[in-house]
């Protein structure tokens, strides 16, 4: 027996049985038992015992291919397909126009709750993201990982600014610094933090989504004209130099929900009993925390909940959490379920299971693609039904849209399901596209 051949794309062991190694181990003669010393079932056990022994020692020395861990994907597809309810809200139902979902002095509860669910996909997507690049520096190398992350991250500025800013502002030139800039800052920042060790990453990560509220009381407005630029970190805000647009997501929270992503990125190398158990725990004590704090309004958000009018109404004060920019409470009700969740997606199998992974490895795609899409969906409607678009301008500039206008809360679901039905097709393609070629722009995508 000479040596083992390792088949490093399965991960499988070879043994070849030629000689070599094994046989050139003197063994002492023993005349009774023949020239090796050993009966033929003695020497054929201790010989599998070696064969046995060495295998796993290779096993164990041997890195083995990694593959693609289904968690991550089933978790990113099912963020991406209930994000698509949340937009599809804002296109199709015209009270979106009216009031804010989670204003408590307008909304009802499947409106509120509608909005409220989708309040886990920009934090889960930030949370992928972390996790994502940390196992992408694996793939690529340690070294190479800031580049790719800084690069990739302009690329979602770009796209956030000039593609994604025409949907939300209905003009060309009019910035909205959304989720893709968010995720994009965060990935810039990432590309820095990526030279310390992932343990210090997780805990510059937590220590920011822990400390950022007690900068509530500083206002952009405090800094004069520098203001702008304290919007672009943590209040919500003018763009600087002028700029024409807004900033609505400030970054200084998203990059602690990346960072804290990226330090939990070795537990994906962990063995996967191991991982669960962590993750159970983290996500158990997110949820905890959030209610300890929330109870007593001790700390984590500017906005306290209060006692309405019926108890439905108080229960929806008490999830009421600030989203822009995020505060540690909608990241604890948030991460916190999603912690808990992303081991159990690990065991989607069957149809449900491919459709989450073909939309979770199409994410940029499909987020671009739907954007549009339903966009076009409901202009279309619109003209159908004798809507202009400057009468849709006209409604949002007054926040008064008529009756006639829209499909209402129960027609944008059925318009929601329409659209990923419409859409799946197109993403199994590309994604079908992305497993068979190693194009360096198709991580960009």
């Amino acid at each position: 027996m000479s040596f083992a051949a390792v088949d490093l794309e399965t991960g499988g062991i070879a043994l070849n049985h030629h000689g070599g190694a094994f046989g050139r181990r003197r063994l002492r003669a023993n005349p009774a038992r023949g020239q090796s010393g050993f009966s033929a079932a003695e020497m054929e056990n201790r010989l599998s015992s070696m064969i046995d022994t060495t295998q796993d020692a290779i096993v164990a020395s041997v890195p083995q291919r990694r593959e693609r861990l289904q968690g991550i994907d089933h978790m990113r597809g099912l963020v991406m397909i209930v994000m698509a309810l949340d937009h599809v809200r804002d296109f199709f139902d015209a009270d979106a126009m009216r009031f804010f979902p989670t204003d408590l002095a307008h909304t009802y509860p499947a409106l509120f709750l509608t909005r409220f669910i989708t309040h886990y996909c920009a934090p889960s997507f930030a949370l992928l993201a972390g996790i994502s690049a940390f196992l992408h520096g694996e793939k690529i190398g340690r070294a190479n990982l800031p580049r790719f992350l800084a690069t990739r991250g302009l690329w979602l500025i770009f796209l956030d600014a000039f593609l994604i800013s025409p949907i939300w502002t209905l003009e060309f030139g009019k910035i909205e610094l959304g989720t893709l800039w968010a995720i994009g800052s965060g990935m810039i920042a990432l590309s820095a933090l990526a030279h310390l060790p992932s343990r210090i990453v997780l805990a510059i990560g937590a220590l920011i989504l822990l400390s950022h509220d007690l900068l509530d009381g500083v206002h952009a407005a405090d800094f004069g004209d520098y203001g702008p630029f304290w919007s672009l970190l943590h209040e919500p805000g003018s763009l600087p130099f002028g700029l024409k647009g807004q900033v609505l997501y400030p970054i200084l929270p998203w990059i602690g929900v990346i960072a804290f992503g990226y330090g939990l990125g070795p537990l994906f190398l962990a063995h996967a009993d191991r991982r669960r158990r962590i993750l159970n725990w983290l996500g158990g004590a997110a949820a905890i925390s959030f209610f300890l704090l929330r109870s007593g309004n001790f700390y984590g958000d500017p906005h306290p909940w209060s006692a309405q009018g019926a108890n439905v109404m108080t229960a929806l004060s008490f999830l009421n959490v600030s989203k822009y920019p995020p505060s540690l409470l909608y990241a604890l009700v948030t991460l916190g379920p999603a912690l808990l969740l992303l081991p159990r997606l690990e065991g989607i199998f069957g149809a449900p299971g491919r459709v989450l992974s073909v939309f979770g490895r199409t994410p940029l795609f499909f987020y671009v693609l739907h954007l549009y899409a339903g966009l076009g969906a409901a202009a279309a409607l619109a003209a159908a039904r004798g809507f202009s678009p400057s009468d849709i301008a006209q409604f949002a500039a007054t926040k008064a849209p008529p009756e006639t206008f829209g499909v209402g809360l129960i027609g944008t679901y059925v318009a929601w399901v329409l659209l990923i039905a419409a859409l799946y097709p197109l993403c199994r393609w590309f994604a079908d596209i992305k497993r068979r070629r190693s194009d360096w722009w198709l991580s960009y995508l």
